[in-house]
């Protein structure tokens, strides 16, 4: 039995030993749950961290999808601006400086050093 002081009375009562049951047997409860609550909060924190992390981890891959698809777009665009009676030309140079045309000058400079 528990006995406590009434404030502004001068007798001493009693507590029913059910009361202190119950109020021990929550106060043990609370302190059982909170390593548990305390768990709780740590995996709810690191997978909070984890779903951010794969989200960054997306947005990333989208941004270098956009870079990529710019840099290709670009390229695109310089070679449907290259004139294409320029590149007629230069192809025309290399094909007359071609090998076949060199071997045949370096055969007649040959046939003209025999006697």
């Amino acid at each position: 039995m528990l006995f406590f002081l009434n404030p502004g009375v001068s007798t001493m009562s009693t507590v029913s030993p059910q009361i202190t049951d119950a109020v021990t047997q929550t106060n043990v409860k609370v302190v059982a749950e909170s390593p548990a609550m305390a768990m709780s909060t740590i995996y709810q924190s690191m997978g909070q961290a984890t779903a951010i992390l794969f989200q960054n981890s997306v947005s990333a891959q989208q941004q270098q999808n956009t870079l990529a698809q710019a840099a290709t777009n670009q390229g695109v665009m310089q070679i449907y601006s290259v004139d294409t009676t320029a590149g007629a030309a230069a192809t025309e140079k290399v094909a007359q400086g071609g090998v076949a045309d060199n071997l045949t000058s370096l055969l007649a400079v040959l046939k003209s050093f025999q006697p």
